[in-house]
């Protein structure tokens, strides 16, 4: 191979590095778009023409490969955990009074760091290149978004290697091992253009630019993450190893110099009274940036007093989130309309003329929850109303301003019919419901839900797509959807050939998902995913299913009376039984596709396990507990068998104590399963 061949493909992917500095990190690009994309070409060119050359880090890998199938679990090195947060600077000057007092008398400083309103993101760097990305998932597992990440332009795929950096307080070579923490998040420019092009397709447009940027980062096509931009800023420290860093100031110019865009706006403040002044002062400062922020983070600044402070069961004792109070507006409750969702309940729903805008977006409506809730508050039609966003991200409605209420202000009260397909309406508590399983607006909801991810996974079974199957016909129920056939699908718009066959495939294997994913898919009320795994694991057939009386269901650990009821009424009262046996023809499984071992140490025992504990994670210690033939139980109670309890246990094992349930702790338990 040509060594001419090499030096240009290096040269050219350091001069697009370069390029990628300069934009992406110091906003000062030295060459136009078109130039750049010409660079970038003619190195895929290259590359194409000498495949054995392409590296991993080359800037022609940041888009790459096929769609994802499914995100692989990622079990994080350090906890991701959250922080507490606070509205209030009292409670700011306790934090800072209780930091003082475990430090007994330490001189100490913090850093002051925006609160970026965006997605939590891990990197992992083994010997500089990028070998993993996960999101926060529940803190100790995440999903593996890898080929996502490489796509944002802020994250290096390989590191600078900083050798003889300026200040000489850093390590001279990259660690074998660097995982940094950080936020993932859409600029408020970028996200306006995202919903431009949603409505151009004549899609609803996206909510704010958080959700839109959750939702991408769990997209499973990496070249439709590409295309929305995605942005990184770094904010935290996961696993290093060869160098100990001393402040989280040193960590962040660290940073800059491997080439990550490190906020400006981070400050140090050496006391309290700096702190909250920085504090008052971003408020200011913060509408004019081209992010969504909610707050400032305080953090102690010298890493070996963190670890001094150490953690609570929920988070770090060195750190506090403040967050300025959401902003709320005035406005007329103009209509309410009434939404029906997948088990039939009739949502109302505020609209309001004028729209209002709050925290970075035009409101125009808001779910108004249930009847109870609109009569707690004293909401009426045409009043004047209090909107705010819950974390600056969900509209609701405050309250009414009483003493504007106008003369011609009415009660809203409950619709007695369908406002969709005009069948009776039932009151149920505070909500009130549409009973009929082939009610159409049920119905879009129903197979929108059966197809996600959560439930049958059908990729491409999307809101647009499930809209023109139900308008032209081609599904009136569930069973429907896997008679569809190729030709049915062509006649859809922008569906082509191959969109069509890969819809096809996908409804197909959905099949195989067994019949806890088919329960917890068919949206019966009350019942969600695990209650569907442990119905399926108790009842493992149709047959028993269909023989099942409430008695039997409430017998399940889990299964109260209320979901007994509710499913009993599905199954035999709303044809669900028939529906079930109808998908079993059409060749959908209906036994569980994980069978419980009928032995073992733990056959037939319901065991909780609560605390933290040494050799396993929560995941790991379910399902050994369901590998050894037991079942593992979310809460204590009268038919609990065993409570395992690490450390920290709380209230769970309080309960068991009360209720004579015998506890042992992760030792024992491993010593009577045989593992020690």
């Amino acid at each position: 191979m040509s060594k001419s061949v090499e030096h240009e493909l290096e040269l050219l992917r350091e001069e697009i590095r370069r390029h990628d500095e300069l934009y992406y990190q110091q906003a000062k690009p030295e060459i136009s778009d078109q130039a750049y994309d010409a660079l970038l070409r003619k190195l895929k060119d290259l590359e194409q023409a000498h495949p054995e050359l392409i590296t991993p880090d080359s800037p022609s890998q940041r888009v790459g490969g096929s769609a994802l199938r499914a995100f692989a679990a990622v079990r994080h090195g350090i906890p991701m955990i959250s922080i507490d947060n606070t509205y209030s600077e009292g409670e700011v000057r306790e934090f800072d009074q209780r930091v003082r007092k475990l430090l007994d008398g330490q001189a100490f400083s913090y850093i002051c760091e925006p609160k970026i309103d965006g997605v939590s993101l891990s990197l992992r760097y083994e010997n500089g290149l990028l070998t993993q990305a996960a999101t926060r998932g529940d803190g100790e597992h995440g999903d593996d978004v890898t080929a996502n990440a490489r796509t944002m332009y802020d994250i290096p795929l390989r590191l600078i290697d900083p050798k003889n950096p300026v200040g000489g307080d850093f390590p001279k070579h990259v660690p074998p091992v660097l995982e940094v923490r950080g936020e993932t998040y859409l600029t408020r420019m970028q996200f306006v253009t995202i919903n431009q092009r949603q409505e151009a397709m004549g899609e609803e447009p996206y909510a704010n630019p958080r959700n839109t940027a959750a939702g991408t980062l769990k997209l499973l096509d990496p070249r439709a993450v590409a295309a929305r931009k995605l942005r990184f800023l770094p904010h935290g420290q996961g696993v290093v190893e060869g160098f100990e860093f001393s402040t989280y100031q040193q960590w962040l110019n660290y940073l800059k110099v491997l080439g990550f865009p490190v906020s400006e706006h981070i400050a140090p403040a050496e006391d309290i009274d700096a702190a909250l002044q920085f504090i008052h002062q971003f408020n200011i400062q913060r509408k004019n940036l081209p992010y969504d922020t909610d707050g400032v983070v305080l953090k102690v600044n010298r890493l070996a007093q963190r670890r001094e402070l150490g953690t609570t069961s929920r988070a770090p004792r060195w750190c506090i989130a403040f967050k300025y109070q959401p902003e709320q507006a005035e406005t007329q409750l103009a209509r309410v309309v009434f939404q029906v969702g997948k088990t039939g309940t009739i949502t109302p729903v505020a609209e309001f003329e004028p729209p209002v805008f709050i925290s970075g977006t035009q409101v125009y409506r808001a779910s108004l929850h249930n009847f109870d809730e609109i009569t707690r508050k004293d909401i009426r039609l045409y009043d004047q109303v209090i909107v705010q966003k819950a974390g600056e991200v969900i509209p609701y409605v405050v309250g009414s301003v009483a003493a504007k209420r106008p003369a011609e202000a009415l009660i809203i009260a409950p619709p007695t019919t369908c406002p969709s397909c005009g069948s009776p309406a039932v009151r149920d508590g505070g909500f009130v419901r549409c009973q009929n399983l082939a009610c159409p607006a049920q119905r879009e909801e129903r197979l929108l839900f059966f197809g996600a991810r959560d439930q049958m996974d059908i990729e491409n079974l999307g809101p647009a797509v499930v809209q023109q199957l139900i308008g032209k016909g081609l599904v009136k129920t569930l069973p429907d959807l896997y008679r569809l056939t190729l030709t049915d699908l062509t006649g859809l718009d922008r569906m082509g050939e191959k969109s069509a066959a890969t819809l096809i495939a996908a409804i197909a294997d959905s099949k195989s998902r067994g019949l806890e994913r088919l329960l917890g898919g068919l949206g019966i009320l009350h019942v969600g995913v695990r209650t569907a795994e442990d119905i399926a694991g108790h009842f493992s057939t149709l047959d028993s299913l269909a023989n099942a009386s409430i008695n039997d269901f409430e017998a399940v650990e889990g299964v109260g009376e209320v979901v007994a009821q509710s499913l009993h009424r599905f199954l035999h009262e709303l044809g669900g039984i028939e529906l079930l046996r109808e998908l079993e023809q059409l060749g959908v499984k209906t036994t569980p596709a994980r069978v419980r071992p009928t032995g073992g140490p733990l056959a037939g025992k319901i065991v909780v396990v609560t605390g933290k504990l040494q050799r396993y994670d929560r995941h790991e210690i379910q399902s050994l507990i369901e590998s050894l033939g037991g079942k593992a139980g979310d809460s204590v109670s009268k038919n609990t068998h065993l409570l395992v309890a690490g450390e920290d246990a709380g209230s769970k094992l309080a309960k068991a104590r009360k209720l004579g349930v015998e506890v042992i702790d992760e030792a024992e338990f491993l010593k009577r399963i045989g593992i020690i």
